[in-house]
């Protein structure tokens, strides 16, 4: 795109700080703006369930950039005026405020938004965890309650709770899976974490189906499952998945499914319009499947490929997907995409003494690596995976 002179990313959490970056960084010096939901400068969110929530970081730690950084940038940041509507035809993005952009080039970053959970709507007491007033609500709650539980297994859910079992919280995790993140684990090593948290003083009541809560005079009360069984808390905090951010673009044209569905170069179904981070489900031509990956380190490195292709360098984006977690003194990284059925080896460490990497196959193919407590292992086990992945997209040559 040799005439391109404007780009507009809409979203300015990480991966559409990433991509402005991206673009200065490849020698894009076009007007370049970032629209953004929040009132706040860009910030990471893996530090809410942990840092934040405990209390040992601030809130402005979690700046991505200093202002410095973000002036050389020499971007115009507009900050809580969400996009509500889009024109794909035009490549014109209309924000609450009523103020309508066009560019050349368009790049989609809204990310994702937490699922609520039915009836919760208003209920005090209730929280869900996705920005930083959502961490610092939930933390002033937690100080004061007598009990909380925590609705749903997966990495958002495990890790609240290990955070708030560490300030000394009482607390319940509830949720269908028979493990905490089995879904993501698999359940040999599910079923070790389930261990660590109940060491740590975390009550599971896993396999379990919360059916509503309960409450009195708009305060909750209680985690009803469908047992009938009421837990009682005084704080409830809902971690049962997020729903990616596209309602605002109903109607656009553009095609969307389970995100805003790309190609291989993360471009949209309407010319000029790109996709990036939790938002983007797209074509992984190595893996030969659509894939939208929910993650920190996957927003970064999409985000260059994306800046990439709008600059004309027609690459498919590729990555060893990757995610991490940190839950009292157990580190866990896990790259490739792992599942329940999948066979597990241990191939460095030892389970017993809680440092190890696991190697995860499925019908004889490599699919993904974990490492528990053994982070320059596990970085040498992915190189497995990245052979699996050049050999596919050798063969499709």
């Amino acid at each position: 795109m040799s005439a391109l002179e404007s780009v507009l990313v809409v979203g300015a959490g990480a991966a559409g700080l990433a991509t402005a970056e991206s673009l200065r960084r490849k020698g894009y010096r076009g007007a370049l703006t970032v629209l953004g939901a929040e009132r706040h400068l860009p910030y990471d969110r893996p530090p809410l369930s942990k840092q934040v929530l405990s209390g040992t970081w601030q809130p402005e730690q979690t700046q991505l950039r200093g202002q410095d950084a973000l002036d050389a940038l020499d971007a115009e940041f507009v900050l809580g005026d969400p996009a509500v509507a889009l024109d794909a035809a035009t490549r014109t993005v209309s924000a609450a405020s009523g103020r309508t952009r066009r560019a050349d080039a368009v790049v989609l970053a809204t990310g994702v938004r937490p699922r609520p959970f039915p009836g919760a709507e208003g209920l005090r007491g209730v929280h869900m965890l996705r920005t930083l007033e959502d961490a610092a609500a939930l933390r002033g709650e937690l100080a004061g309650a007598s009990s909380t539980v925590v609705v749903g297994d997966g990495v958002l859910g495990a890790e609240i709770a290990a955070t708030a079992c560490e300030l000394g919280v009482d607390l319940t995790l509830v949720g269908p899976q028979a493990a905490p993140m089995a879904g993501q684990l698999g359940p040999r090593v599910a079923e070790l974490l389930g261990r660590v948290h109940a060491e740590h003083g975390v009550r599971l009541l896993l396999g379990a189906a919360v059916a509503g809560l309960t409450e009195h005079q708009g305060h909750v009360t209680g985690v009803r499952l469908d047992t009938n069984e009421v837990l009682p808390a005084d704080v409830v905090v809902v971690a049962i998945g997020s729903e990616p951010a596209t309602d605002w673009l109903e109607g656009s044209g553009l095609v969307l499914d389970n995100g805003v569905v790309c190609d291989s170069r993360c471009r949209t179904s309407a010319e000029g319009i790109y996709a990036v981070g939790d938002v983007a489900r797209w074509h992984h031509e190595g893996l030969g499947a659509m894939l939208r990956l929910e993650n920190r380190t996957n927003a970064t490195e999409q985000a260059g490929a994306v800046a990439g292709n709008i600059l004309g360098e027609d690459r498919p984006y590729t990555p060893i997907p990757y995610f991490w977690t940190d839950q009292f003194n157990v580190k866990i990284q896990v790259y490739g995409t792992l599942s329940a059925d999948a066979d597990a080896e241990i191939v460095a460490g030892s389970e017993s003494e809680r440092r190890f990497v696991a190697l995860y196959r499925k019908s004889g193919r490599p699919i993904g690596v974990l490492g528990w407590n053994m982070p320059k292992q596990t970085r040498l086990h992915r190189q497995t995976l990245v052979d699996a992945v050049d050999h596919s997209l050798a063969l499709q040559r």
